[in-house]
Formats: C-alpha cells, structure tokens, sequence
C-alpha cells in the first residue's frame, strides 16, 4: 500500500498509534508535543490525525535534547527555525546542540561542584556547622544573590 501511495505521488502518512509505536512514546506524549507546536498533524477524512513521516525523526531529536536537560521550549525554539514539516538532519542538529553547548558545560560543573561537596555536608549546618563549606553567617552572601552562592558555578558571561 506504501509504494503504491508513493508510486503515485502521495506521501503515505502514520497513525498516532504507530508513531508512539515507532518512536517508543505515549500517544498522550505525542498530543502534548502536538499542542506545544513540536510536531504537527493532519486530519483523516475519519477525523483521525495522521503524521508524515518525518515526525519520526523530529521526536526523536526532541527525546535526545530532553535526555541532555534541554527544555521543552529551548527544543521548540530550535524546531522553530527548521522547516516545519521537514526532518532535522545530522546539520541541523549539529548547528542547533552547538547553541546549547554553554548551557550544558555550564550544568556539567554545576554538578560537579555539587557531587564534591556534597558527601562533607547536607547543606543545613546542623551535622558539621564548625567545618561545613556552604555556612554562611549573618547572610554575607546575601548580597551576591539569592540561593546557594557557594553552591552555584558562577556564569562567564
């Protein structure tokens, strides 16, 4: 049935049942990536909503960017400046995870810093307050900001 759609000049088109199928993602997923203007569908003439292709792979470029900690509307942003009904290529997305390389080095020694100070204190004070790294009395980094300043990887920008 495929080739003959595609024989005749029609792009055969998946059901949301076989795209959550394909992709290995809920069909609420799918409608969810549908409503924040991730991905995209048509109709059926039964009113069912039917995917090109290409939505396969734009999935999957959204899964790999959550999977590295980029949010939802950081992905639609990049989607954004993509063809809409188009796959992302290995240049596309080559071009686009470059933009969020700061990002994630910047969460990378965020981590860090908090996987190695993490097994001398909890955070509160009341196991280790005369050697605890994060104690901070009378609030003198109070002025730096708000939260764990000794905590936080200060940004380089």
């Amino acid at each position: 049935m495929a080739i003959a759609l595609e024989s005749a000049g029609i792009a055969p088109t998946l059901s949301v049942g076989e795209v959550a199928r394909r992709s290995g993602v809920a069909v609420s997923t799918l409608h969810f990536y549908e409503t924040k203007g991730l991905i995209s569908s048509s109709r059926s003439e039964g009113n069912q909503r039917r995917y090109a292709r290409e939505v396969l792979r734009r999935v999957a470029f959204i899964r790999v960017a959550q999977r590295v900690g980029i949010g939802l509307a950081e992905i639609g942003t990049a989607l954004a400046a993509l063809p809409p009904k188009a796959a992302p290529s290995r240049a596309d997305w080559t071009r686009l995870s470059a933009n969020w390389r700061g990002e994630l080095d910047e969460r990378i020694a965020q981590l860090k810093k908090l996987r190695d100070t993490l097994d001398d204190c909890i955070g509160c004070g009341c196991l280790s307050i005369d050697r605890c790294r994060l104690r901070n009395p009378h609030d003198q980094l109070g002025d730096e900001g708000s939260g764990p300043q000794r905590l936080l990887v200060k940004r380089s920008r």
